[in-house]
């Protein structure tokens, strides 16, 4: 089927761009966008693909796994190697394990330091 549509940005709502940029930066290997700022910052993917941080005043971080402030999105990275490892590096980078692991040791289920619901799989 031809595709007439092509995803070129994902862009998360936080209240520090820079900040949540230069963690998802360590976490990716990727780029930072040069016209990356205090109000948006982006990461270059793959295939052209934009990460993007967009500033919002009076920010409030989903409530996952409730849904009183829903996560509204979520993504999941690949992981070569050791999931336990990566945990480990992404924890002490600034990222958070909720208690609620529903996949057990196929993935795991983290939140970025703006509290966006990601996870990590094998």
């Amino acid at each position: 089927m031809p595709s007439w549509m092509k995803p070129v940005a994902i862009t998360l709502d936080c209240p520090e761009p820079l900040a949540l940029a230069a963690f998802y930066q360590q976490a990716t290997g990727l780029e930072q966008h040069p016209d990356s700022n205090a109000d948006f910052a982006g990461l270059n993917g793959e295939h052209g693909l934009l990460l993007g941080f967009q500033r919002v005043d009076d920010y409030r971080a989903p409530s996952w796994p409730g849904q009183v402030v829903p996560q509204q999105l979520h993504v999941c990275f690949r992981v070569e190697g050791d999931l336990e490892a990566v945990e480990a590096r992404l924890l002490e980078s600034g990222a958070h394990r909720p208690g609620h692991q529903p996949h057990g040791d196929k993935a795991r289920v983290l939140t970025d330091p703006a509290g966006h619901p990601f996870c990590i799989v094998r």
